[in-house]
């Protein structure tokens, strides 16, 4: 054999050595990551909400309800393994949604992820859950499109499918209004997916819609809503229809009671929290929203809820409270019944959560992820919200 086919043949019998320990590698990579995750010191779950920023009471909230059921979690544990919880401030913004849903993955590696309220800071967060392979559920984003995003991704709130219909029912039937107007927060999904399932019950019952979205729109952060409410009061409808956030919700009100614009507001869930009322005043009477949890609800699970919140943080808990504590334990109650802690068990847990007795109803999370249960109607008042009516699924 010549000098130059012995080496052609060292080179290729290398070769083939080093093809085979690079499969033998991915072979052992690949039987590793689908081997059940057994051993863990803690479970530790990301919460990514919006601590500061001009949503903050909702990420307060839902941490602090998150904390109140972690007291009672951890004294027996799941599975003998304690809750370690690794909160991000995504201050309400999307972008920092997904800087926060990568760092828990990447930095933190976290179990689970739950988070975040405001349905466009979890579509941006969803899809590096998803791609990552992590489980991420909202305990309040409610806009359709979130859990479109893959099997990774899940809800325990109620969609804006429905209670887009049971405003525009309580609208239409209890109110017996009939001529609408839609104020649309346009740089929010949320709103804008609300705003449209409203606008087709509503008219589907005979109802009439007498503005155009794309005339009575706002953004989050305005404050000067008096040319819009003229737009509106043009209109002379007999109720409004705004989906929107407490933050300029509280203050379009206001300007719209010392305009003589006295017809009800009505909105759903992301006007639930304390800070309307500081912001509305008085103005707040005689409006209506859907929403989650009613702290006047008579279960004496709800009322022994109450009562540890108020004891815990010297207020009564709002929706996003009774969200954050039931989304916690949803969660928990999954990984429990999980067969490991893999991402994989952990994801396919939660959609198969069936019949789960919360706070805020009995949560079943069907096909597409998203959770069935009831939602109350609440009359805002300035003392705070009254229950109206509950509204099952």
């Amino acid at each position: 054999m010549t000098n130059f086919k012995r080496g052609l043949a060292l080179a290729l019998t290398l070769t083939a050595l080093i093809f085979s320990g690079c499969n033998k590698q991915k072979e052992e990579s690949a039987t590793a990551a689908a081997a059940p995750v057994t051993n863990l010191d803690e479970i530790v779950i990301g919460a990514v909400f919006p601590m500061t920023g001009p949503i903050a009471t909702y990420g307060q909230e839902s941490v602090n309800g998150i904390n109140l059921a972690l007291k009672s979690l951890n004294e027996t544990g799941v599975k003998g393994k304690k809750i370690r919880i690794v909160v991000q401030d995504n201050k309400g913004e999307p972008v920092e949604s997904a800087n926060a849903v990568r760092k828990l993955i990447e930095v933190d590696k976290v179990q689970a992820i739950i988070g975040s309220v405001a349905s466009s800071n979890t579509l941006a967060g969803a899809p590096i859950a998803q791609q990552s392979g992590v489980p991420l559920m909202t305990p309040a984003s409610t806009n359709e499109t979130v859990t479109q995003t893959g099997d990774y991704i899940s809800r325990s709130c109620f969609t804006d499918a429905f209670q887009g219909v049971v405003m525009a029912k309580f609208a239409y039937e209890t109110l017996g209004k009939k001529k609408a107007v839609i104020i649309i927060d346009n740089s929010s999904d949320y709103s804008r997916g609300l705003a449209s399932v409203f606008r087709a019950k509503f008219t589907e019952m005979g109802g009439q819609v007498v503005s155009n979205d794309n005339d009575t729109t706002y953004t989050q952060k305005d404050t000067d809503f008096r040319s819009l409410l003229q737009k509106v009061k043009r209109a002379d409808p007999d109720v409004i229809f705004l989906p929107g956030y407490y933050t300029e919700v509280g203050l379009m009100i206001k300007q719209a009671r010392s305009m003589g614009m006295n017809m009800p507001f009505l909105g759903g869930d992301g006007w639930d929290s304390p800070k309307l009322q500081e912001l509305a005043g008085e103005a707040i009477n005689g409006n209506y929203i859907s929403s989650h949890f009613s702290s006047e609800d008579s279960d004496p699970r709800v009322q022994q809820f109450v009562s540890e919140y108020e004891k815990a943080y010297g207020q009564k808990p709002g929706a996003m409270a009774a969200l954050g504590y039931d989304g916690i334990l949803v969660m928990a109650d999954a990984i429990m019944r999980a067969n490991s802690f893999s991402h994989a068990d952990i994801r396919d847990a939660i959609n198969s959560t069936k019949n789960y007795i919360g706070i805020t109803g009995n949560i079943t999370i069907d096909e597409n992820r998203n959770a069935k249960k009831s939602a109350v109607v609440l009359e805002t008042t300035v003392s705070g919200m009254k229950f109206k009516q509950k509204v099952n699924p």
